[in-house]
């Protein structure tokens, strides 16, 4: 094959590539996404980044298209020469790259952990020298490979590894959205012409050559080509040579089908082994009667090179040589490579073979297809098993087996996250679902998919009808199912159809006859839900009280635990339990880490954050918040971060905040999420009354308070009341009283009667105000809701310097003020120090300190190497490697004035009232 072309100009990309590399050799990392059109010259970008690497460790890989079902192929390919570096790591790391890679049996190891153990991996084989990853035609990596390298690739920092991705746009892949990236354009017209020029021996008519440039906008592969194949039009001026990625396959799949037959057949089997091993190639090649001379034709018109390994001039080539292969022809080297596989070690590779070869239905492929699928799934590998499934489901000949092994693979796209295939193979098992349980179970997963990818106002709907219909066949899963449906109407919320609403769900589940067998904790949580909707408080919270101690205190199975855990936290919630609503919320985010589950822990790691600050730990949930975004990431969840809405609420910087909150709204409601708006609504309505800004607190509070979510509806109403009260809407403020006497109606709970009291005070006067406000102030003291006792304290102060109690007044309002500086909850704190300033006392506005200046993660970091934390403990636990830890801690270290660990631990970090 000739040379790898010279760059023609590319000035600004390889500055940028060579500034990457300048920063790997000093010790930082780097991360680069090239984008461009198939041809445009992003392979040669890459070719001067290998070249340019010298004293550097270089790992190269190329996506494969007919790869992208095989899970973590990729990955294995990129690690497999780093592989000896993993004893250095953790034994959970090792684990899960052994479990990974097949070397090692096991239960699928959790996806962040796989992916530390590669930034892991990585780090150490950067110890020795600099590591350049370079990963050609990225939008054909598996699935799970790309979640790994996109995982890694936004926590490299301070590793040495330089990370460059080439991916062919237009591409509607989002794994690798957000790494900074360069667009590759064509080439400017003065290079483009002596590109042209150059490979063109002879005159160049100039209009053609103007057009040529023009309409090949600078393609490298598109002007090369055209002076291969085009020469004499392009000398005589008298034709145009067609241009573009379609019409540069089509020349290449011309130049296939003149090779000689044999040869074209041998590029054909070349074209469907995706591993590119030389080895296997002559293995299949001999099972069908072709020889290594088969080769020389296409090495000599440069479409192959035949070595170690196989390597096509450019992807292109590769799917022109696939795609010039008949029926028959495909079948036939996808038959001669199932052959020349190893059917244990590659036993896969063989089968997936095996069913690209098939002509038609075969039951016993397709039993050994959902076998391996099993397998793959086991692993890690859930994209893999889907398209295994969904192959087995096509050679299936019995119908009844047939759709349900095509509700499995719907299943299994729907927890890979694919919900077009996910929706297309439910139509398909649709037209062929032999009894009513299958229909049942088709709407189900409709539901199912419609709440995981948009938290829409369709999928109450779906889940009810599943609901239902289930009843009669499946009286267990039709209760589950409510549950389900219960959950989404409630994320749903105000923009709900109203057949589906809450209150619809509500109304049905209890109407809905109970499971057979023992009645367990799910039902009791199923029954007390829809009490709380249609009969209210006093008549659910006995119920939800039961069903909340049998999953905190019971031995619950921990598959329940995942689909229910979100539910259990916000039955506490109604209790206004607030030791039992972080007690649940712990053991939902303990399990989903424990097991991997990410789709649950990404919910649980939301309530999470508002818990934390409820106890006025902002700085946790600023923790919280980086796990929780990167499961997102890993997930693609696109519901809205709550904990991120109430910390611009406590931040009280109203020109930031605003901004943020109306186009966290927008999207909620583009979603479809009701209850996104409820948070939006809430976190403005906070937001106001930090900043005394009445008038706004009270709309934003009362859209928050209008309709019944249960719970949330009823923690909105104290904002609604203080906000009314304020600006003067004393009817409004009475109103939500009476709604939030019958929301805290039978509970003895601290938090419901000091919420009650302080709402009851702020509509009094006299000693009757007196008594509740210092009730208000007794019972939330008693609780952990720093956050909820700082804001009594303040309108107490309030009230007391208005009644010219400066004295009293003072003691309130400092402790207020200095409860709401420790938190960071700006607003409130201004709001509280312009009171205490009314009453005489002397107060300085909250400066920023040294500590300040740390990034949240940076505190974090500090905090846990202070407590004794070891590198790698803390990388793991924040899902960065320990070497950028040790990056993190030489910044810290610089901005506390100290040098060492020791130092740090007579450093003041950051007021907390928790404990290593």
């Amino acid at each position: 094959m000739e040379a790898a072309p010279v760059l023609q100009g590319r000035k600004h990309e390889r500055d940028r590539l060579d500034q990457a590399l300048r920063r790997v050799r000093s010790g930082e990392s780097a991360v680069l996404v090239l984008r461009g059109e198939a041809g445009v010259g992003k392979t040669t970008l890459l070719d001067h980044v290998e070249s340019q690497a010298a004293r550097c460790r270089v790992a190269r890989i190329t996506g494969v298209e007919s790869e992208l079902d095989l899970p973590f192929a990729a990955l294995h390919q990129l690690c497999a020469p780093m592989l000896a570096s993993a004893g250095t790591l953790p034994p959970p790391q090792q684990h899960a790259l052994d479990v990974t890679f097949g070397h090692a049996g096991g239960a699928a190891p959790d996806r962040l952990v796989l992916g530390l153990a590669v930034l892991g991996l990585f780090a150490e084989a950067a110890a020795e020298q600099p590591l350049v990853c370079l990963i050609d035609d990225a939008q054909w990596l598996d699935t799970a490979s790309r979640q790994v390298l996109g995982f890694v690739a936004r926590r490299l920092l301070g590793e040495s590894v330089l990370l460059v991705f080439a991916i062919r746009e237009p591409n509607p892949d989002t794994l690798l959205a957000g790494l900074p990236a360069l667009a590759v354009g064509g080439l400017d017209d003065a290079d483009a012409r002596a590109l042209l020029t150059a490979a063109t021996p002879g005159l160049l008519d100039a209009r053609v050559l103007d057009r040529i440039v023009a309409e090949t906008r600078g393609n490298p592969l598109a002007l090369l080509e055209l002076s291969r194949s085009g020469r004499a039009e392009l000398l005589g001026g008298f034709a145009l040579p067609a241009v573009g990625a379609d019409a540069l396959q089509d020349r290449y799949e011309q130049r296939v089908r003149a090779l000689p037959g044999p040869t074209r057949r041998l590029l054909l089997l070349a074209a469907a082994d995706p591993t590119g091993d030389a080895t296997l190639l002559w293995r299949a090649a001999q099972g069908i009667g072709l020889g290594p001379q088969m080769a020389a034709p296409a090495q000599e018109a440069q479409l192959v090179e035949i070595g170690r390994s196989v390597r096509f001039r450019h992807p292109l080539v590769r799917t022109a040589a696939y795609t010039a292969g008949s029926v028959e022809e495909r079948r036939a080297v996808h038959h001669a490579l199932a052959a020349a596989l190893d059917g244990g070690n590659d036993r896969q590779r063989r089968v997936w073979h095996l069913a690209a070869a098939a002509a038609g239905p075969d039951d016993g492929l397709a039993a050994e297809l959902a076998d391996v699928a099993r397998g793959v799934e086991s692993r890690g590998g859930i994209a893999a098993a889907a398209a295994l499934l969904r192959r087995s489901a096509e050679l299936t000949t019995d119908p009844r087996l047939g759709a349900e092994r095509t509700l499995s693979a719907a299943r299994a796209h729907l927890d890979a996250g694919d919900f077009a295939s996910t929706l297309g193979l439910l139509a398909r098992a649709e037209a062929c679902a032999v009894d009513e349980l299958q229909v049942a179970r088709i709407d189900l997963l409709r539901g199912l998919t419609d709440r995981a990818a948009h938290s829409g106002r369709e999928a109450p709907a779906a889940l009810l009808r599943a609901a239902r219909r289930l009843q009669s066949l499946d009286g267990r899963l039709a209760r589950h199912t409510f549950l389900d449906a219960w959950g989404a109407a409630l994320v749903a919320g105000g923009l709900a159809f109203l057949e589906s609403d809450l209150a619809a769900v509500s109304v049905a589940a209890r109407e809905a006859p109970p499971a057979p067998g023992e009645t367990t904790a799910a039902d009791h949580l199923l029954d007390g839900l829809a009490a709380l909707i249609t009969e209210g408080a006093a008549a659910a919270h006995p119920i939800l009280r039961e069903a909340v101690t049998g999953f905190v205190d019971d031995d619950v199975p921990r598959a329940q635990w995942l689909h229910c855990g979100v539910l259990v936290a916000n039955a506490a919630l109604s209790l206004w339990d607030y030791d039992r609503w972080e007690a649940a919320n712990a053991r939902h985010v303990e399990l989903a880490r424990a097991g991997g589950a990410l789709a649950p822990l990404a919910n649980a790691l939301n309530v999470r954050r508002v818990i934390a600050l409820w106890r006025g730990d902002v700085a946790h949930a600023r923790e919280l918040g980086t796990e929780e975004a990167t499961v997102k990431q890993v997930t693609g969840t696109r519901r809205a971060s709550y904990g991120d809405l109430f910390l611009l609420a406590y931040q009280g910087h109203a020109e930031e905040a605003l901004p943020l909150l109306a186009k966290a709204a927008e999207e909620a409601a583009a979603r479809g999420e009701g209850l996104g708006l409820y948070f939006t609504d809430r976190a403005t309505a906070l937001l106001h009354l930090g900043l005394g800004h009445y008038a706004e607190a009270a709309a934003a509070a009362g859209r928050a308070a209008t309709g019944d979510l249960g719970p949330f509806t009823a923690q909105a109403l104290p904002d609604l009341i203080e906000a009314a009260v304020r600006s003067g809407a004393i009817p409004v403020a009475e109103a939500a009283l009476v709604r939030l006497g019958a929301y805290t109606a039978g509970s003895d709970q601290d938090w419901a009667t000091g919420l009650r009291a302080r709402s009851r005070a702020l509509l009094s006067s006299g000693e009757e105000a007196d008594r509740s406000y210092a009730e208000a102030v007794d019972r939330l003291g008693r609780t952990r809701l720093t956050f909820e006792l700082a804001r009594t304290r303040l309108v107490y102060g309030e009230w007391l310097r208005r009644g010219r109690r400066r004295s009293d007044a003072r003691r309130h309002l400092k402790q207020a003020f200095e409860e709401f500086t420790r938190m960071g909850a700006d607003g409130f704190a201004e709001r509280a120090r312009h009171e205490l300033l009314a009453t005489g006392e002397k107060v300085r506005k909250r400066t920023a300190d040294t500590v300040g200046e740390l990034t949240p993660q940076e505190e974090h970091i500090a905090r846990m190497a202070k407590c004794g934390r070891t590198n790698a403990e803390i990388g793991a636990e924040l899902y960065i490697s320990a070497r950028t830890v040790e990056w993190h801690l030489s910044r810290v270290f610089g901005k506390l004035g100290i040098s060492s660990r020791k130092e740090l631990r007579h450093t003041l970090i950051h007021p907390s009232n928790r404990t290593c």
